[in-house]
């Protein structure tokens, strides 16, 4: 009997701590805030190099366009409420980080028509080093670049 009643109450405490810790959903993998701003956080946390950090001032952070989507995505195929993207406002380096806030349930179609179209030769003599493309909850990432960025980028997006 008092066996019974200790695994009764450690089981309603077990129960009631998931719940305190949200335990029981995703929502906590779920990014807040504008897309502009989140991009913003990226770079203040990202571990990047200076020489990167003194090149973000010839950078802009744009809302994505209909008329951007082919050169940026690859594709117009994708759905997405809301998108930005940071890239060299004039430069001959192979970058462009873009944020793509889509219906949960997309998610995984949208990552594989960037892997399908995304083109890392696009730019004029120069290729982007590397392509990753992340998501955390309904927001995809997806940067081609150097190695170095892409990766210190992608850190700090699953970070936040």
């Amino acid at each position: 009997m008092k066996k019974g009643i200790c695994i009764g109450i450690l089981a309603l405490l077990t129960g009631l701590f998931c719940v305190a810790c949200g335990g029981g959903g995703k929502s906590s993998d779920k990014l807040e805030g504008s897309l502009q701003d989140i991009m913003a956080s990226l770079y203040a946390n990202a571990d990047l190099s200076q020489d990167f950090r003194d090149s973000l001032d010839g950078f802009t952070t744009a809302d994505l366009t209909d008329d951007m989507e082919t050169s940026i995505l690859g594709t117009d195929e994708i759905t997405y409420k809301e998108g930005v993207v940071s890239m060299p406002m004039m430069s001959s380096v192979a970058y462009q980080c873009v944020l793509l806030r889509v219906d949960e349930a997309d998610v995984e179609a949208a990552k594989q028509a960037l892997q399908n179209n995304a083109d890392v030769n696009k730019w004029v003599c120069v290729s982007a080093e590397t392509m990753l493309i992340e998501s955390r909850g309904d927001v995809i990432f997806f940067i081609m670049s150097g190695k170095e960025e892409a990766y210190a980028l992608n850190s700090a997006f699953q970070n936040l």
